[in-house]
């Protein structure tokens, strides 16, 4: 590694899971940082996740491999004490209702395979044991172990805090600033003022694209989801989170268009003994609001997979928007003909699972050191062709 010198500190856009995990290794490394979001930290998609650290929901490919990379940092963190307390482990139950979701659960079952989860399929005895609580209509069940659930706002204060972070809050960035002989970075724009930076890694979410003159490659995606009241010997009954097989396939068109709402059922139980029943992948949608026609089905197709959910109330609806990529991949890496900007953003529903270790590897690479995972997959510089800042 060549020795660096980061005089004035690097600025890391968005305090969200991945902004907050990038600047808190920088900063934990002795790199001089500042960490600036448009609002508060974890204001937006972190703090409307579902909270799911999981392979099992990931497309087979380079986001399941990463994904793999990103629950065991999040079991690591946890025995070394940064997540004690926040990364609560568990397995994944995915499930199907169906022949042909069936077949597609066997396929799936093979890619993780691959990747190295540890994947098993119950049998009727079994289920009838450990998910005596699943619909009758149940015809086949995967259980993937080395799973667990985080509550994104919880892991970015931790993160902060464990870095002595202060985060410059309420500081949109409207564009970034270059040298015009180098043509490096040399700081960003915050209302009338500039502020130098060594290095500028953008992780601001949807504005990102913008920011690195790539505003075409990125869309708004809207995801509900519900929390219902506490049952306490309900929630009991279940020892993972359940994620069914149109979840599965609502993902696979992560990157392409997909249906008005592309519905999928995840129900996650939580510590407090309530669950949380998501989600939507609403194409285009720009308001993190609600909708009685999106709640009702949510909570009606929670029912149809655990019928004991339809005796509970719906306590709480949210709503949050994450940024889609074009080809269903985002972008992690440093920015082409600029050496000293990186980006990290477009994850959509998968920034909890992927935060700290994209900040790990962002960190790595801001610092000249070599990422322990290879994320040349996902290169921004795979959109050379359109307008790259420069």
């Amino acid at each position: 590694m060549r020795e660096q010198h980061f005089s004035p500190p690097v600025i890391v856009i968005g305090a969200g899971i991945v902004g907050a995990s990038t600047a808190s290794f920088l900063a934990l490394a002795g790199t001089p940082v500042r960490l600036l979001d448009a609002s508060t930290p974890a204001s937006g998609a972190t703090g409307a996740a579902d909270g799911a650290v999981s392979v099992a929901s990931k497309r087979p490919g380079p986001m399941m491999t990463m994904a793999r990379a990103g629950a065991a940092l999040y079991r690591e963190l946890a025995e070394e004490g940064l997540f004690q307390g926040l990364f609560h482990r568990r397995p994944t139950f995915l499930v199907a209702t169906s022949d042909a979701e069936a077949e597609v659960l066997s396929d799936h079952s093979k890619a993780l395979a691959e990747v190295g989860a540890p994947v098993r399929w119950l049998t009727r005895d079994m289920v009838a044991d450990r998910l005596a609580l699943l619909s009758r209509k149940t015809v086949a069940v995967l259980e993937v172990e080395d799973e667990g659930h985080a509550i994104g706002y919880s892991i970015v204060s931790r993160l902060i805090s464990a870095a002595g972070l202060k985060v410059e809050r309420n500081s949109p960035v409207a564009a970034l600033e270059y040298d015009g002989r180098s043509g490096l970075v040399s700081g960003v724009r915050v209302g009338d003022a500039v502020i130098e930076a060594s290095a500028v890694v953008v992780a601001a979410g949807g504005g990102a694209g913008k920011l690195i003159g790539l505003p075409d490659v990125s869309r708004p995606r809207r995801g509900q989801q519900l929390v219902t009241e506490r049952a306490p010997a309900l929630n009991a009954g279940l020892p993972g989170s359940l994620l069914s097989c149109s979840y599965l396939l609502s993902k696979k068109h992560q990157g392409a268009q997909v249906d008005a709402r592309g519905y999928g059922v995840v129900i996650d139980p939580l510590d407090t003994g309530q669950f949380l029943i998501g989600s939507t992948r609403e194409e285009g949608r720009t308001i993190p609001e609600n909708d009685i026609e999106a709640v009702a089905h949510l909570a009606a197709s929670a029912a149809d997979m655990v019928p004991a959910l339809g005796r509970l109330r719906i306590l709480r609806c949210f709503a949050g928007i994450r940024t889609a990529i074009c080809d269903g991949l985002p972008m992690v890496g440093r920015m082409p003909g600029v050496d000293n900007l990186f980006v990290a953003a477009g994850f959509e529903g998968d920034g909890i699972c992927l935060g700290p270790l994209t900040g790990r590897i962002v960190a790595d690479l801001v610092r000249g050191e070599e990422p322990e995972v290879d994320v040349s997959p996902f290169d921004p510089g795979r959109f050379a062709g359109r307008s790259i800042a420069a």
